[in-house]
């Protein structure tokens, strides 16, 4: 992981992103902390899944599942 993709995920911390999983699942919630192998906690986690929102809480995402992550509107 490049030092200048972990500082814009830095910018991320305690706001809402998006996180693309592999398989297509994506999930929204505040980015609590993220490490070297892209492993995210995310609070407050919900799973998008078209119409659909499904309440997680707090979750743990192993970073070799992570696609993109991206600030949430």
């Amino acid at each position: 992981m490049s030092s200048e993709t972990l500082k814009v995920l830095e910018d991320f911390l305690e706001s809402d992103v998006l996180v693309q999983l592999k398989g297509g699942r994506m999930l929204k919630g505040i980015l609590e902390a993220y490490d070297n192998h892209l492993n995210v906690l995310l609070r407050q986690a919900e799973e998008i899944e078209g119409d659909r929102i499904r309440q997680l809480g707090t979750v743990l995402v192993r970073g070799d599942n992570v696609i993109v992550i991206s600030p949430a509107k």
